[in-house]
């Protein structure tokens, strides 16, 4: 379990994808992490959950599944990327953010980035099937960061999507700083509103629940 306070900064420095798309091999360095990890431990890399098949000197390796590549954007990763790293909570931990599995549930687009005083608003857009799962005030990983909801629109025609409110620490330590209107970010909702959801699906007739 992951808590979305991402603990520092990693550099892609190597992706190789299969030729028939049933995987990849990844590899990051970050120097802080040198000697903290063995292999199998899991760490997050931009919110997504992986887990350690070798480390190096300068960092870790992780595969990639077929339906990791499918689910999330570590794909489209370049060599020199920067990504968001954070190892899962000890038992001891304080949960600085919220429950977060690494489990992502799918790719937003940002739509817009605007400057609010010394931080920064960002819109994202998603899928009707997550936008049921985010409400104001609530909170959702982007990248692996744990953010609360600011804002939600879009209904009909229109793409949904929400709004997050940046600070200056958030966009100094995170790849948020750096995101731009047409970057895919991965997306996790809150695990809570999913559990919800399927244990008052027989209560509501007529209502879609998904497994």
């Amino acid at each position: 379990m992951f808590t979305g306070i991402v603990e520092g900064q990693g550099t892609v420095a190597e992706l190789r994808t299969a030729a028939d798309g049933s995987g990849a091999a990844l590899r990051v360095d970050a120097a802080w992490l040198a000697g903290q990890l063995s292999t199998g431990d899991s760490v997050a890399v931009n919110g997504c959950c992986v887990t350690v098949t070798r480390t190096t000197g300068a960092g870790f390796a992780a595969d990639l599944v077929a339906e990791t590549l499918r689910r999330t954007a570590l794909g489209d990763l370049r060599q020199g990327e920067l990504v968001n790293l954070e190892r899962p909570l000890a038992a001891d931990g304080r949960l600085g953010g919220h429950v977060v599995q690494g489990h992502v549930d799918g790719v937003g687009e940002v739509l817009a980035r605007e400057p609010v005083g010394d931080g920064v608003e960002l819109r994202v857009g998603l899928g009707p099937s997550l936008a049921r799962y985010v409400v104001v005030k609530g909170s959702i990983a982007v990248d692996g960061v744990s953010l609360t909801v600011a804002s939600t629109g879009g209904s009909g025609p229109d793409h949904p999507w929400f709004s997050v409110a940046l600070v200056p620490h958030t966009l100094a330590v995170t790849t948020l700083g750096r995101r731009q209107p047409g970057d895919a970010v991965q997306l996790e909702v809150d695990v809570l509103a999913k559990y919800v959801e399927r244990l008052l699906g027989p209560l509501v007739p007529d209502r879609e629940v998904r497994p």
